[in-house]
């Protein structure tokens, strides 16, 4: 059931690859595209229905004996922290194939390597063996820095590059930490439940410990190294900027989630001040920075650092409901980052800039774009943490979980959603407001085609705001179940924080 995940897109990846160019027009190898995509998507709701949401564990588990003398094998699961993950991976690909230029370029390449990047995070986000993980996870590198270089902006080959480099030592201190916990375990295997189980001196822990965060932090990015992210989502085409930050960026936090805190309980424990903290620095550094931006993608790029730093904080604190928070955070960040870049490139499409002294009055009802301007307000006023949207539920949860373990860095977090406020009110202000120039204010009609992904996204923002059950009802088992690893005895129940 869950091969279908990881089979489809790359088998659809290589079969687009070949296709015939005369025989295919750029909109049809799109469509060809899209069907697969949509294909995974539907499979993704059919695992949702069957998904027993009262078991902590791996469900639907399938195992292969792959190479037995590195290890490795082709054991996949999915439990409460990856169901999510794996629909929001599949529901951006859908959004970000249709979303594209039907004209693009070199269409096989640009779609193969879309439905890769797909297959690899799916079975990433599956993987019960390391070194399969660490397969897939590297398997999204080289797609992703072409499509950068290859469909970006000026200085794409520039951002390119500084992409794959920092992901490139990501990948390595992650494997050294995989490779030191089996060699120094003793261990002949690579799965995730028979290593997770072996015991290690404290130093040792700490030290793959740190390996893993650092690995992951690349990844996420959280500061200081996040200073390959804002070239790398502004120089992107927007189809790839929502990959990037809404799907990507989940692979960093999902694997401390996974990994450092499941596989490291104890020395989690000792790291974790250190972590809520830098969780912190993070939240307020990307808001305090995202307010000195004069170009609107740019912005949306770092608040997305911010918005991460309160993923960290919540896996820091360890309690039940600050890891159904961080999950949560984890999916509503992912759809509320995909609707804000999809709308910049349709504004930047129609208008021709993203800079906010050039932009202004879009909301004007006659030769404005008020739909696009409704939305970006919509979007934006999820990203502050406005109640009745996703974005309030996720941020009230993880500060709800984590003022109790960590008072001060919630409360700075807590500042930095109100920061978050700051820099979409000046965005806001000065996008869509205003007057419009009555000599160049004669902007192309937005097509339904670039009015649907904004909207089916919209929907589930304001669905998920106003019955959050439906976003935390997944994840509730299994971050209870993480929680008695990390604090034995401890028994923490969602029922005790009126969550309903």
């Amino acid at each position: 059931m869950l091969s279908v995940l990881i089979l489809i897109p790359i088998v659809s990846a290589v079969i687009i690859a070949f296709l015939p160019g005369k025989a295919f027009s750029a909109s049809g190898i799109r469509l060809v595209a899209l069907t697969a995509a949509l294909i995974v998507l539907l499979w993704n709701f059919f695992i949702l229905l069957k998904f027993d949401i009262s078991n902590p564990g791996m469900q639907f588990e399938e195992y292969l004996p792959w190479n037995e003398t590195l290890g490795l094998s082709y054991h996949i699961g999915v439990d409460g922290l990856s169901i999510l993950m794996l629909l929001l991976n599949s529901l951006l690909t859908w959004i970000a194939i249709y979303s594209s230029n039907q004209e693009t370029e070199r269409p096989r390449l640009f779609y193969s390597l879309i439905l890769l990047v797909s297959g690899g995070v799916a079975g990433a986000f599956l993987a019960e063996n390391l070194l399969l993980f660490f397969l897939f996870y590297e398997l999204e590198l080289i797609p992703f820095y072409l499509l950068i270089s290859i469909w970006g902006g000026e200085k794409r080959a520039y951002a390119g590059t500084k992409f794959l480099i920092y992901t490139a030592v990501s990948g390595t201190l992650i494997l050294a930490s995989f490779l030191g916990m089996v060699f120094l375990t003793g261990s002949t295997s690579f799965a995730y439940n028979t290593i997770s189980t072996q015991t290690l001196s404290a130093g040792l822990q700490f030290l793959l410990l740190v390996g893993i965060i650092l690995g992951f932090g690349i990844k996420i990015p959280l500061v200081p190294f996040h200073t390959w992210l804002p070239d790398a989502y502004v120089e992107a085409s927007a189809p790839i900027a929502i990959l990037l930050g809404g799907v990507l960026a989940k692979l960093g936090t999902y694997g401390l989630l996974r990994f450092a805190m499941g596989m490291f309980p104890h020395a989690w424990n000792v790291l974790a001040p250190t972590l809520a903290i830098w969780g912190a620095i993070s939240a307020i550094y990307g808001a305090v920075v995202a307010i000195a931006q004069t170009d609107i993608k740019r912005m949306v790029a770092y608040s997305s650092i911010g918005h991460m730093g309160y993923v960290l904080l919540a896996s820091a604190s360890s309690t039940a409901l600050a890891l159904v928070g961080a999950v949560a955070q984890m999916f509503s960040h992912g759809l509320i980052l995909a609707i804000l870049f999809h709308l910049v490139g349709v504004v930047e499409t129609k208008v021709g800039t993203r800079e906010l002294n050039k932009l202004n009055g879009l909301m004007s009802p006659i030769r404005g774009l008020p739909l696009i301007s409704a939305l970006l307000v919509l979007s934006g006023m999820a990203s502050a943490g406005i109640p009745g949207l996703t974005g309030f539920v996720a941020e009230f949860i993880v500060f709800q979980g984590s003022f109790s373990v960590f008072p001060f860095p919630t409360l700075l977090c807590v500042a930095s959603s109100g920061l978050t406020a700051v820099y979409f009110v000046i965005l806001l202000n000065r996008t869509c407001f205003g007057k419009l120039d009555n000599n160049l204010a004669y902007y192309p009609k937005v097509l339904w085609s670039e009015k649907i992904p904004a909207l089916i996204l919209a929907t589930l923002i304001i669905f998920l705001g106003i019955q959050p059950t439906w976003l935390v009802r997944w994840t509730e088992p299994t971050s209870t179940a993480m929680v008695a690893t990390i604090h034995p005895g401890e028994k923490t129940l969602l029922s005790q924080v009126a969550l309903k």
